[in-house]
């Protein structure tokens, strides 16, 4: 991979220091595998960028299939929806690494694990909406590994709010928990404890 000056990529909506070179947002992908050190999604490498402003989604997934053109990617053995750096790859990211500003690495990176960590959440903690009449019941089940921890079904008028209700789970399954638990046990503390994980959302 070459560097190249000239920009070359739609710019529309791109933060100020953005990727304007198809050349930087390879780099940047490639930088992104190397920091993570684990296979990838397309969807989350291109979601991170995109969340940051700092490339074109048309342009991000271009990109990235270019460099599984190239074979600087691959699909992982063991998951074909994943994808990891293959050694031209990471020779990439290792040589021009420094080429990429601080705080477009840092955003990137930073904004690939919150999604990592998300997808996680969402894994392993599930949520259903199944219609019923005159609304929907919302199904939701804690984890807690290698056990499930509490289920709990809640009905609401809409699709709207049942979407609603399985987005602000996802946003801290243990913070419901924790409400729940001591709600039934009546233990100050933990109550204490929930109402303050409840203020940090709010």
């Amino acid at each position: 991979m070459t560097q190249n000056n000239i920009f070359d990529t739609f710019d529309e909506g791109i933060i100020p220091g953005g990727m304007r070179t198809k050349t930087e947002i390879k780099m940047l992908i490639c930088y992104i595998f190397r920091a993570v050190n684990k296979p990838l999604s397309k969807e989350i490498v291109v979601n991170a960028i995109l969340e940051k402003a700092l490339a074109n989604y048309f342009e991000a997934c271009s990109c990235f299939d270019d460099l599984v053109n190239l074979k600087n990617l691959k699909k992982c053995d063991s998951d074909k929806n994943l994808f990891e750096l293959t050694s031209d790859g990471k020779m990439v990211a290792d040589q021009l690494e420094n080429t990429l500003a601080y705080s477009v690495k840092e955003k990137a990176y930073a904004c690939t694990l919150e999604l990592l960590e998300k997808q996680r959440i969402e894994k392993e903690n599930k949520v259903t909406i199944t219609p019923a009449e005159n609304g929907c019941y919302v199904n939701c089940s804690i984890s807690g590994g290698d056990m499930n921890l509490m289920s709990f079904q809640l009905y609401v008028p809409d699709i709207n709010q049942a979407r609603v209700v399985r987005k602000n789970f996802h946003k801290s399954p243990e913070t419901v928990y924790k409400v729940m638990v001591a709600l039934m046990t009546r233990n100050k503390d933990l109550i204490e404890e929930a109402l303050n994980n409840i203020g940090g959302l709010l």
